[in-house]
């Protein structure tokens, strides 16, 4: 009997892992919380050992087709004062070949890959229940179904890891940072052009991936000492309103914007490190079991990569869960473990603590054009981050095997 897998989350890891499920002869489900797929989201980085998971599903040409194609940007000063003019290279610190997507776009085209796959939306888990032949699985709309294996692929505040594990505080570790995203008019006429604006204490960003009637808005700072509910929209938007009250260049006009956006987003950067992703019959993958934080720029990729592997040993133990689930760590910690000190040293320095630290950023950036050894000093950023996205040697699984309970 084929065996069945529950997986929440329809972002990026849900489908992903579905899609190779299917391939090897898995029945998986996806349940989503929203009504919907979601669209939009902000741009997302595919790197190294992702690019060929894409390649390997075969979406590569899709998410070509769909890159952003960012052209280039500007840095800014606090005063909003262009001070360098960067390329695509220097904007992303991407190599060639790596590639930027919308995440929304991103998520479309795994569903579409995802052939034959039952997907549930408007309903999410409310418990579970592990027995000798599965798992019984109450919803909070439907019915109870029983399931072989259950997957949490439900993001940073994961319900299926808190059903599982325990609460969330156990494993999630804060990095002092809070990030908002949202939509806003294009009224700068952006066209595939990125405006970064750096200050102590303070990041501004504004972009648009194409010559469009939308643009997005991204802005980091640190967390208020008081934290920040974040089920209460109202409180977040207040929380970035007094981060960035007293800034110039667009700031206010993208405040005055920000309440009426269709999907604003607010999170604090936190990394998720926990000794097992998986317990019984449940296991976790993307940001769910090894969120690196935004800082990173990998999660994206990271939740690629994962789901192949997880998929993939499930595949090659036929359907033996122990042996895929221990498998999938032994391959995934590594890899895991590069990305997210990444995320650690990219926060570092992500935002600028002092004035002078922003003033040393900006200089830095300016001289990046016109020092003779550039390369060189792209070369030492770009090392690390291409350790991490390449970290892990992907192994080959067959999909002629099936799955039996």
């Amino acid at each position: 009997m084929t065996q069945t897998v529950l997986i929440s989350g329809a972002s990026v890891a849900g489908p992903a892992l579905a899609c190779w499920l299917r391939r090897y002869g898995f029945a998986p489900t996806v349940v989503e919380r929203a009504p919907e797929l979601r669209p939009g989201g902000y741009k997302v980085d595919l790197r190294g050992v992702s690019v060929e998971v894409a390649r390997r599903m075969g979406i590569l040409d899709a998410v070509r087709a769909r890159s952003t194609d960012i052209r280039g940007g500007q840095w800014l000063n606090a005063k909003g004062k262009a001070v360098a003019t960067l390329g695509p290279d220097l904007i992303g610190f991407r190599d060639p070949g790596d590639l930027e997507i919308m995440r929304g776009d991103l998520a479309q085209i795994l569903s579409e890959a995802a052939q034959d796959v039952e997907y549930v939306f408007g309903d999410s888990i409310t418990g579970m229940e592990e027995g000798p032949d599965g798992v019984r699985v109450s919803f909070e709309n439907g019915t109870p179904r029983t399931f072989d294996l259950v997957v949490g692929a439900d993001g940073l505040h994961s319900g299926v890891r808190a059903l599982t594990f325990g609460p969330e505080e156990r494993f999630s570790h804060g990095m002092g940072l809070s990030v908002a995203v949202f939509t806003v008019p294009n009224h700068l006429g952006l066209d595939r052009w990125e405006l970064a604006l750096s200050d102590a204490g303070h990041v501004a960003n504004l972009y648009s991936v194409r010559k469009a009637a939308d643009a997005k808005a991204l802005f980091f700072f640190p967390t208020p000492a008081q934290g920040v509910d974040r089920r209460d929209v109202g409180a977040q938007q207040q929380a970035v309103r007094e981060a960035f009250a007293g800034y110039g260049w667009e700031v206010p006009r993208l405040m005055a914007e920000m309440e009426s956006s269709p999907d604003f987003y607010f999170d604090s950067l936190a990394q998720i490190t926990m000794p097992a992703w998986s317990a019984g019959r449940t296991a976790l993958v993307g940001d769910a079991a090894y969120c690196p934080s935004p800082a990173s720029g990998q999660g994206t990729g990271m939740a690629l990569v994962g789901a192949y592997v997880l998929a993939g040993e499930l595949a090659a133990a036929g359907g033996d869960h122990r042996a895929a689930f221990a498998a999938y760590e032994r391959e995934m910690r590594t890899y895991v473990d590069l990305n997210q000190k990444l995320g650690r040293d990219v926060a570092k320095q992500l935002v600028p603590a002092t004035p002078a630290r922003a003033r040393l950023q900006s200089l830095m950036m300016r001289s990046m054009r016109f020092m003779p050894g550039k390369g060189l000093v792209l070369e030492k950023i770009m090392q690390p981050i291409r350790e991490a996205s390449n970290g892990i040697e992907l192994k080959t699984y067959s999909t002629r095997r099936s799955a039996t309970a």
